[in-house]
């Protein structure tokens, strides 16, 4: 069986920088890029807000760059899924596509978190012309346009009031007739004059052409059915780590997320490291995954040389 110093799993900007760290320290990492290379961001289109990029990138060929990069510095990129994993003793055993096995002394999970989507076709054919997970990442690009985002939580407040300072209207597609988000951010939402909450509504399909959304039909529950005109449609009902397969073995909260000691990348499991969205219930921001990618390949590599 192959066995490996430093395995990598995931290929966002956590997964790549922490590569690029590894690889530099002489770790000869390998890393496994799941079922979607780049992660999240090769979902959407440009970047405006990654340091560096003072007019913008594309956000594939930023991903491309990391890529490169990690490579120019020995890390063995593959492309693959862990499927399985026993850290009961090192070297620990992980079991990629159901079938081929491979031992590290370290392992740094970087699998990310996906965003929850309503789950129409409409929504998949204009994701990324239109549709969007993230207010933050994509915001910028409905300056003085109408938007919608889908939710009544503290996520989807958050985001509403986010675009509302950049947007000119901001509808909320709620599903009840009342917000689940906390008393604070509710007065948020009504003291703010472009948000208006659509009550008991639910989509029914994306509106839209060859240039993206131009609207979204929504159901009531009386029955009514009626359209209403945006150019962006905002999915803010929350995300789902993809540790699924880790939490036999390292801690994880409520929702999933896996647990790191406070200012480290470490898990419960010593030699086990997490980085990016995974870890991250809060910030969920490419800057940041990066971030926290370069700290998992130090902690590693500090790991590795006391053990």
């Amino acid at each position: 069986m192959e066995r490996v110093k430093c395995l990598i799993i995931g290929s966002g900007p956590a997964g790549y920088t922490a590569a690029i760290y590894a690889g530099r320290a002489g770790l000869a990492p390998v890393l496994y890029e799941g079922l979607q290379p780049g992660g999240q961001l090769t979902t959407t289109t440009e970047i405006e807000n990654y340091p560096g990029f003072p007019n913008g990138v594309d956000a594939n060929q930023m991903m491309a760059s990391f890529r490169a990069q990690a490579q120019r510095f020995g890390c063995d990129i593959r492309f693959g899924s862990v499927t399985n994993v026993d850290f009961s003793a090192r070297p620990f055993v992980l079991t990629l596509d159901e079938n081929q096995q491979i031992e590290a002394d370290a392992v740094i999970i970087a699998t990310g978190a996906s965003a929850k989507y309503l789950g129409l076709e409409s929504e998949r054919k204009f994701r990324g012309m239109g549709v969007s997970a993230c207010a933050t990442c994509d915001g910028f690009f409905y300056r003085k346009k109408d938007v919608a985002v889908v939710g009544g939580g503290d996520t989807a407040c958050e985001e509403a009031t986010y675009l509302a300072g950049l947007c000119r209207k901001v509808y909320m597609i709620v599903r009840r007739d009342v917000l689940r988000a906390t008393e604070a951010m509710q007065q948020k939402v009504r003291e703010t004059e472009n948000i208006e909450i659509l009550w008991e509504s639910q989509t029914q399909e994306v509106l839209g052409d060859e240039s993206g959304v131009t609207g979204a039909r929504l159901v009531k529950k009386s029955g009514e059915i009626f359209d209403i005109k945006i150019d962006g449609f905002f999915l803010a009902i929350g995300h789902h780590p993809n540790s699924d397969v880790f939490r036999q073995w390292v801690e994880t909260d409520a929702a999933g997320y896996i647990v790191v000691k406070d200012g480290t990348s470490a898990t419960s499991c010593p030699g086990v490291f997490a980085a990016g969205d995974v870890c991250d219930p809060r910030y969920r921001q490419a800057v940041v995954a990066a971030g926290s990618g370069c700290k998992a390949a130090m902690d590693a590599e500090k790991y590795l040389k006391e053990i």
